[in-house]
């Protein structure tokens, strides 16, 4: 749970065992946050690696990597998104900051940003890569001051996607049109490629991806002005990964190569479902929880103490009303101690009679109090739960008047140096209704099949229809059978329950399989998809 106790602008709260994640609320940026215009649900994801993993790190770079960077650096880079951090879950892998526009995940060797509404988070590209260089160290192109270019980092890969705009035209920036969005990318790097998966003419998915060692075009400096040209060929001998890590006694933690993205876009939002993610529906949980555990603890007290006999012949020398005298005691000389009442007792007076029972702010306005009470009520707390993942945590917010946000941290249980995450989002308005859920966790870490955990996702916010992409980097090594395993999970995800799949595409990319699939309920009858942006 948060603690509502939060002190003057920053609150940390860190955990007693050391490497479990902790969370700190910026608690400035949560005044006065309205969803009340909120309208474009689908987020934009960008992801920034500089490094195949955490332990590829280049020799220049901080032995933190991004980890290194000042949080007030993220921040001012963030107003270029036109997003605030809310709130920051620290952990020894990854800081996850929770935004008023969604989300940002920071490890040693890339980034991950998803913002939604009309923020522009490609505007921060330049200067994400600018930090990376500066701040972190990580091989790069100097700065052309008299060109106004700043330093800019060499990213190992880059991946820019998107679901369709509902309201295209309502963007800004290079965000008006996937067009535009590409133009900027191929702007900045060579060799990118842009794929559109799914319908034109219905719901689609966009996809820009660079190949490994990015290369940035046009060069902003001659090349013998490159901070990572290469001087003298044996003091940066290049060897592979492994050899490297072992080399440098360091763990082998092959992310690329085990890198893996499930996502859920979900539209057309189950109304009395939706419900759930509004604040006056979640301050009536709220308090109906307070009022039931204030009824349970007052009905356990009473099975502990029963009854308390009174004799008649009880010390005179007590002065006053004894409880025995009044008609909440029987014939055998006992009461009720939770029968009586201030105005039973003038001399126990707690208040007016009809007084109403007084809640914390926290549990009737916004914020992750009721962001808290929304993610355990509903579903999202049992996904990765603590009972397998005894240091997971989620930061969760609840918008007014409506609109969820929350980020989960999930260590992998035994294994210190690997740590996942899932990051959701909801806007819960019936004219433009869209949950999204996204996560790294691998399937062979969760335990679960991928179809479970879109199952158990769809149950939770009940679409209307909803695009499932999984993102899996290619085995080097494909052990034997895995083509006939990868068969019969194929085919378990052709079958959710509630829902027929509509479409399926597979697009073998270099280093990774893309897999699209698309859904819609059984007894669908809203009609054609809202496109809103086709290119």
């Amino acid at each position: 749970m948060v603690d509502i106790a939060i002190p003057p602008h920053y609150t940390a709260s860190p955990s007693s065992l050391s490497g479990t994640p902790h969370l700190t609320i910026n608690r400035e940026a949560t005044v006065d946050l309205d969803s009340t215009n909120a309208f474009e649900g689908p987020e934009k994801l960008l992801e920034v690696w500089f490094s195949p993993s955490p332990a590829a790190l280049p020799l220049s770079a901080a032995p933190l990597g991004l980890n290194a960077v000042p949080a007030d650096t993220w921040k001012e880079m963030l107003d270029l998104v036109n997003c605030k951090v809310l709130s920051v879950i620290d952990s020894d892998n990854v800081d996850a900051y929770l935004l008023s526009e969604s989300s940002m995940f920071i490890f040693p060797h890339k980034l991950v940003l998803k913002t939604c509404g009309t923020t522009t988070l490609l505007c921060g590209l330049p200067r994400m890569l600018e930090i990376a260089a500066l701040e972190a160290g990580f091989p790069h192109v100097k700065a052309n001051l008299p060109q106004a270019i700043p330093a800019a980092a060499t990213p190992y890969r880059v991946f820019y996607s998107r679901k369709n705009f509902l309201h295209p035209e309502q963007q800004k920036g290079p965000h008006k049109s996937w067009r535009d969005e590409v133009g900027f990318l191929d702007k900045m790097f060579s060799g990118g490629s842009a794929y559109m998966i799914g319908k034109m003419n219905g719901e689609h998915w966009y996809l820009y991806i660079t190949v490994p060692n990015t290369q940035l075009t046009p060069p902003a400096t001659p090349e013998n002005e490159r901070s990572d040209r290469i001087g003298t060929q044996t003091k940066y001998l290049e060897m592979p990964e492994k050899m490297a890590a072992m080399a440098m006694n360091m763990p082998i933690i092959e992310d690329a190569q085990n890198d893996e993205t499930l996502e859920i876009l979900m539209t057309d939002l189950d109304e009395d479902n939706a419900r759930q993610f509004y604040l006056d529906y979640a301050g009536d949980l709220a308090e109906g929880n307070y009022q039931r555990k204030a009824y349970e603890a007052r009905k356990n007290a009473m099975n502990h103490l029963g009854v308390i006999s009174e004799h008649n012949n009880s010390d005179h020398s007590i002065d006053g009303k004894t409880l025995i005298d009044d008609h909440s005691s029987d014939e055998t000389g006992t009461f009720d101690v939770f029968v009586q009442t201030s105005s039973d007792h003038s001399g126990f007076s707690s208040g007016s009679e009809d007084e109403d029972l007084t809640f914390a702010e926290e549990l009737t306005t916004e914020g992750h109090t009721l962001g808290t009470v929304v993610s355990e009520s509903c579903g999202l707390a049992d996904i990765y739960p603590t009972s397998k993942y005894p240091d997971a945590r989620i930061d969760a917010y609840l918008f007014t008047p409506c609109g969820f946000s929350a980020n989960g941290v999930v260590p992998a249980p035994g294994n210190a140096g690997s740590t996942h995450y899932f990051t959701v989002h909801v806007t819960p308005e019936a004219h433009c209704s869209y949950a999204s859920f996204e996560t790294n966790v691998p399937a062979r870490q969760s335990g679960r099949e991928t179809v479970e955990v879109v199952s158990q996702v769809v149950n939770i916010f009940k679409p209307g229809r909803f695009s499932v992409t999984l993102f899996e980097a290619k085995q080097p090594f494909a052990e034997d059978g895995r083509d006939a395993r990868s068969k019969k999970k194929d085919a378990r995800m052709e079958s959710i329950r509630g829902y027929r799949r509509v479409d399926r595409i597979v697009h073998d990319l270099e280093g990774y399989e893309l897999v699209f699939r698309y859904y819609e309920r059984e007894d669908w009858k809203g009609g054609a998809p809202r496109i809103g942006e086709c290119y």
